[in-house]
């Protein structure tokens, strides 16, 4: 669709879509829309026949035939009893049959099973009816959780305007490397970097970050970022599915399906809770009458003798029906990681949230997670006897195709001295991530890199070359093996470090580490200003392995193995330690694909405030779901003891099942909203 207005945006549709309610709903979303239809159906039509039924009972019998009166109500109780629980039958009896006999359907069964036996035809019914009605309110409240996370972070448009033709497209129908139109207010439908124009954009809906960010030609945008008062033209750098907003969405269904610890707990402790209560239940019905006939309290040992003791067996086997545990228990995870992602945190599973929860030792990896990984030159500082153009003209020819930000601070630097060099003069290009670049410049063999790289390939590298990086970074360069000098360049610390070590140290965690391939320092003047104690320079991509899981054992074995050490990092050679730590935290709006896949939590607004936010959501989750077991627990066992000395009836027991599981579940959305998070603005709160 096109037309000549098109191009001004004038007319068509807008590009500024992308509402939750526009959202196509995932396949998760859609499995639990018809589970609630489903649910909901089965209430309905079980409770017409559960009211006809009683009805029935309470009309007089010179309406109905006595024997109608009987056999009726209980057919429709029956009835009733099938349809909203067919699937807890049908379950009972699959799970007997793979040898698994005590779960919840097995005790849901046998109690309702057991109340037809003893004429307790509209208990036995209304327990499942109840329990049906409990499934439909938790079931709705998980997919309220789920859908409410996903539409934190889906905030793309549904439509891109190309920038030749003015043609309004689906984002999905755009190629990469496509030049877009975005028009003020409107947001950015896909990943890209600016061509032309400037503006401010709104990042909150992605990232949590309150204030606008400035962009201009060169800038890294990510489908969902709002556009502010300027016109931009954006060549994309991805399809729809591969955006930032597309991968934090997979992660988020991939967290769904992964179970906490005290899931698995809870799973665990089921399969000998539930046997213990059957076989209770059991010595409850047969003990008492059999005590009462031996003591001589009892002349026959009939069944109305134990009719009573077997009500109250049942009884007991209904209040015992594990429910709030299975379902509060992942909903209070499901409300921790939606209010982590509200605060521009994604925790790719409930088990990440466990270990947050326990961090006693927090790792940060230097340049780009605590620096703005923006490099600068701030001196060229050439050999004896190299001319200083000569020095910065063979550098720029190493680092001509590196991605690395000192890599990139090389070429601005250059360019901006009026310096450039031929691709066809280079040849032989390769990469040693974490120590520089060999290549062919003119026919001569070049290196550029650390200085470590440069003694290691047998350059005679002077003593005191070191010494002139003062606190920057040096970028070494030689030409075969001759020395030709360095290049000092300058990062800038974080704005928020200091704040997020000092909220770090106000958690109560023990050990904050900054490791660095920098020079000492470098280092030690970025960990002063960052108000880090301890500090690690010089480290090589493969050496940060070894130094974490030390660091890691010493945690273990300080707190008796039950802290936790976590590494917060954004680079490619950051991945191996994002996947060896206990949590790894990479950064996930401009950091590499290779710690993003790495890393068990992704901060979408790389902000290192943000890892203290982690922590505290997490243990304020943890704090949430311990709520939900000491509840269900403490109301169980009270009704239990009730139920046993036959205080609590069949009814009394039905509404304690769901009634616990229901204010677990309310309780379970408290983990949405972290109370007292130290560190976030009142800016930031007003915009989750």
């Amino acid at each position: 669709m096109s037309c000549s207005c098109c191009s001004t945006g004038s007319c068509g549709p807008s590009a500024s879509g992308g509402s939750p309610a526009s959202r196509v709903p995932s396949g998760l979303e859609k499995r639990a829309r018809r589970e609630i239809r489903l649910l909901a159906a089965r209430f309905i039509s079980s409770s017409v026949l559960f009211a006809v039924a009683l009805g029935i009972q309470f009309l007089q019998p010179a309406f109905i035939p006595g024997s109608a009166l009987i056999v009726l109500p209980r057919l429709l109780f029956v009835f009733s009893w099938l349809i909203s629980g067919y699937r807890v039958l049908y379950s009972a009896l699959r799970n007997i049959v793979r040898g698994q006999v005590f779960d919840e359907n097995f005790l849901m069964s046998v109690a309702t099973i057991g109340a037809f036996i003893i004429g307790q035809w509209s208990e036995g019914a209304a327990v499942m009816l109840f329990f049906n009605l409990g499934e439909m309110v938790q079931e709705s409240a998980v997919n309220r959780s789920r859908r409410s996370i996903t539409d934190l972070v889906d905030v793309r448009p549904d439509s891109a305007r190309i920038a030749e033709s003015g043609e309004i497209r689906h984002p999905a129908e755009v190629p990469e490397g496509s030049v877009i139109r975005v028009l003020p207010g409107e947001k950015i439908p896909l990943d890209g970097i600016v061509t032309a124009g400037s503006s401010s954009a709104d990042t909150s809906r992605l990232t949590g970050e309150n204030l606008p960010r400035e962009i201009t030609a060169g800038s890294v945008v990510l489908a969902g970022f709002v556009n502010g008062g300027g016109l931009l033209e954006i060549r994309t750098t991805s399809t729809y599915g591969e955006t930032a907003a597309a991968k934090m969405l997979n992660l988020i269904e991939e967290a769904q399906n992964r179970k906490a610890r005290a899931e698995k707990m809870i799973t665990s402790f089921a399969k000998i809770y539930t046997p213990i209560v059957t076989v209770s239940a059991l010595l409850l019905a047969l003990l008492p009458p059999a005590a009462l006939f031996l003591l001589g309290r009892a002349e026959v040992l009939d069944w109305a003798l134990f009719s009573a003791w077997v009500s109250r067996a049942l009884v007991f086997l209904v209040i015992s029906c594990p429910c709030a545990f299975v379902i509060s228990v992942p909903l209070g995870y499901f409300g921790g990681i939606g209010g982590a992602a509200s605060l521009g945190v994604l925790v790719k599973g409930a088990d990440f949230i466990d270990v947050l929860a326990k961090a006693k030792t927090v790792v940060f990896d230097k340049t780009g997670t605590l620096t703005k990984g923006v490099f600068a030159v701030r001196s060229v500082r050439p050999a004896a006897g190299i001319a200083p153009e000569r020095l910065l003209e063979l550098a720029l020819a190493g680092e001509l195709h590196s991605t690395h930000p000192a890599a990139v601070a090389v070429r601005k630097f250059a360019e901006a001295e009026g310096l450039s060099v031929s691709d066809s003069d280079i040849t032989e290009y390769s990469e040693k991530a974490g120590y520089g670049v060999s290549a062919a410049y003119k026919g001569e063999r070049l290196l550029v890199g650390s200085l470590t790289y440069l003694r290691s390939a047998g350059v005679a590298v002077p003593d005191d070359a070191s010494s002139s990086g003062d606190d920057g970074t040096l970028i070494a360069a030689a030409a075969g093996s001759v020395y030709l000098g360095s290049l000092v360049l300058g990062d800038m610390l974080k704005s928020d470090v200091p704040q997020t070590v000092s909220s770090l140290k106000s958690l109560g965690i023990e050990r904050i580490v900054m490791i660095s391939g920098d020079t000492e320092p470098a280092v030690a003047a970025m960990a002063k200003k960052a108000g880090i104690v301890e500090w690690h320079s010089a480290v090589l991509p493969h050496e940060k392995v070894a130094l974490f899981e030390r660091i890691q054992s010493e945690t273990k074995l300080e707190d008796k193995g039950r802290g936790t050490a976590v590494f917060v990092g954004d680079g490619i050679n950051d991945a191996p330690v994002l996947a060896r730590s206990d949590a790894g935290i990479a950064m996930g709006a401009l950091g590499s694909d290779a710690a993003v896949e790495a890393a068990d939590v992704v901060l979408m607004n790389d902000n290192p405030l943000s890892v203290s936010w982690a922590i505290q959501s997490a243990r304020w989750t943890r704090r949430v779901v311990a709520g939900n077991i000491v509840l269900s627990f403490a109301v169980k066992l009270g009704f239990l003891v009730l139920g046993a000395f036959g205080i609590a009836t069949l009814w009394e027991a039905v509404f304690a099942d769901v009634g616990v599981a229901l204010l677990a579940t309310l309780n379970s959305l408290r983990a949405r909203r972290v109370p007292s998070l130290k560190g976030v603005s009142a800016g930031n709160r007003q915009s989750r």
